[in-house]
C-alpha cells in the first residue's frame, strides 16, 4: 500500500505541483486529509484532534494569507460535513453555529445550511469549485438545477 500511495503522490506532483503546491502531511495522524478539513483560497480549517506539529507544519508549508484554524466540532469530519469554494458553502445542517461564523471568517464565504439528496453529509454528496462541479447521482434534476442556482456555477 505504501508504494502505491507513493505512486499516487508522485503522479500528483507530476501533474500539477508546478500550478499548486503539493504538501505531505497528516492531520489527525492520519492521512484522511479530505475528509477531515475544509479549504479554498482564503483558509483551511482543520479539527480540533490536529497535532500542534501538525499544525505548525500547515503554517510553515502554505503561504501567510492564507489563514490555517482548528475547529472545535461536534462532527469533526469537516470536510464531510462542508463543500465549498472561494464564494459559498454548503453546510452540514447540525453545524455549531460558532463553527458556521469560523466557516465564514476563515474562508470568506457565504453559507448554506443544506442537505443533499436528502444526506446531510454534504461534503460526501458533491464536491466544486469555482468553475462548476459533480453531484451525488442519485440526487434528482431538480434539486441539481436549485444547488447549481444558489452556487451560481454549473453542476452534474
Amino acid at each position: 500500500a505504501s508504494g502505491a500511495s507513493e505512486n499516487f503522490v508522485s503522479f500528483v506532483e507530476e501533474r500539477i505541483g508546478h500550478h499548486i503546491p503539493v504538501i505531505h502531511g497528516s492531520i489527525a495522524e492520519t492521512r484522511l486529509i479530505g475528509n477531515l478539513t475544509a479549504a479554498n483560497k482564503n483558509g483551511i480549517l482543520v479539527p480540533m484532534e490536529t497535532t500542534d506539529d501538525e499544525l505548525q507544519m500547515l503554517r510553515d508549508s502554505l503561504p501567510d494569507e492564507i489563514r490555517v484554524r482548528r475547529v472545535e466540532e461536534r462532527l469533526s469530519a469537516l470536510g464531510n460535513t462542508i463543500a465549498c469554494n472561494d464564494y459559498f458553502a454548503l453546510i452540514h445542517p447540525e453545524l455549531d453555529k460558532e463553527t458556521e461564523e469560523l466557516i465564514i471568517d476563515v474562508l470568506g464565504v457565504e453559507t448554506f445550511r443544506t442537505t443533499i439528496g436528502s444526506n446531510a453529509l454534504v461534503g460526501s454528496y458533491c464536491v466544486f469549485n469555482n468553475r462548476g462541479g459533480m453531484v451525488h447521482p442519485m440526487v434528482s434534476v431538480g434539486e441539481l438545477d436549485e444547488l447549481s442556482s444558489l452556487l451560481q456555477i454549473p453542476l452534474c
